[in-house]
């Protein structure tokens, strides 16, 4: 019988995100509460100092084990953090409920980034034991077999993934996305050939504007996302000006990503993209801008990224050594990114 840490199951890590900022009252987790906001604020060592005093203080143990493992996570210190969720695992009683989900999703990713892929594999194993319409599941399973060259395992696991939600369209391009990131560009693109032959009818002018965008058919592309385009969402406007990047419109790219901004403040990814698109241009004042732009917008969920093509720019503009206190600083939170490493090498000698 499998361990019954394995056995309680996950769902996504943003409705753990969800799950922790609500719930329970003031009261009675007052520290817990404070590590999220922490968390939220990618403070990772205040965090845990949080749910340390929470477990002192006989807070809600399971919720603060979770919380430990959240800022360990952040700390990039994944052993620590498997361990954590094990003993919120631990904590729970024989009713499997959502925040059993949450945190095996987590448990699986701390595994994953610790280099355990059996043992992340494992904890899909279990999920799907007790729910084999779990189709994130399947999907996460078949990208931790692929980056282990067990190809034709994560093949089965993907077309399974698929089987269970054809018309996930976004499920469809991340499973695109990771064979290609893994050397199998071409079986990605006949995914998306299966999914636009078999929604043709269905699917809106914005997923195939998508789809032909990863299809490397641009001219289509650009002519499904500009009649998409009224519906004013920030993926269709987002994929709008990645397309016209791709044909070598870089000016009206960024004006497509600007006149979104001009209405939208919030979007840390039009901000990070316009910013990538003013590099291609070789305006790189302006794309320090839009990066530092981005670095602002409140929630941030690309504060790495952007953080990252912040020093780039700098670099760029030949400001090496407000470049490499940028890197100093990057390292003590990413310590683990060795593309940050090798340009830190680089920073070093200038």
């Amino acid at each position: 019988m499998k361990n019954r840490k394995m056995k309680k199951i996950c769902r996504i890590i943003s409705v753990g995100m969800l799950l922790l900022l609500t719930g329970c009252g003031k009261s009675s987790r007052e520290n817990i509460d404070a590590g999220m906001e922490k968390i939220a604020a990618m403070e990772y060592g205040p965090a845990l100092e949080c749910f340390q005093s929470a477990q002192a203080k006989g807070e809600n143990e399971r919720l603060a084990y979770r919380g430990m493992g959240l800022a360990y996570m952040g700390l990039t210190q994944y052993a620590e953090a498997a361990e954590a969720f094990e003993k919120a695992l631990s904590g729970g009683d024989i009713l499997i409920d959502s925040m059993d989900y949450d945190i095996n999703y987590y448990l699986a990713t701390a595994y994953y980034k610790n280099k355990e892929g059996e043992k992340a594999v494992a904890v899909y194993d279990a999920i799907l034991d007790l729910d084999s319409a779990q189709k994130t599941a399947y999907y996460l399973r078949g990208t931790v077999k692929l980056e282990m060259g067990r190809y034709e395992e994560a093949i089965a696991d993907f077309d399974q993934a698929v089987r269970l939600n054809p018309k996930d369209y976004a499920q469809i391009i991340d499973i695109y996305q990771v064979l290609e990131q893994n050397g199998y560009k071409q079986v990605g693109k006949e995914y998306i050939e299966t999914a636009m032959a078999d929604g043709e009818k269905s699917m809106s002018d914005s997923e195939k504007g998508q789809m032909s965008y990863y299809l490397e058919d641009y001219t289509s592309a650009s002519t499904y996302l500009e009649r998409a385009r009224e519906n004013g969402k920030e993926e269709t406007i987002l994929y709008l000006g990645k397309t016209y990047e791709a044909l070598g419109e870089y000016n009206y790219a960024a004006n497509v990503y600007s006149t979104y901004l001009g209405e939208h403040t919030d979007s840390e990814q039009m901000y990070n993209q316009l910013g990538m698109c003013r590099m291609r241009m070789g305006s790189y004042a302006e794309a320090l801008t839009a990066f530092q732009a981005g670095i602002n917008v409140k929630d941030n969920t690309l504060m790495q990224t952007l953080q990252f093509n912040e020093i780039i720019a700098y670099e760029y503009l030949g400001e090496y050594k407000k470049a490499a206190v940028l890197m100093e600083n990057y390292l003590k939170s990413y310590p683990d990114e060795e593309a940050a490493k090798r340009e830190n090498i680089f920073l070093q000698t200038r």
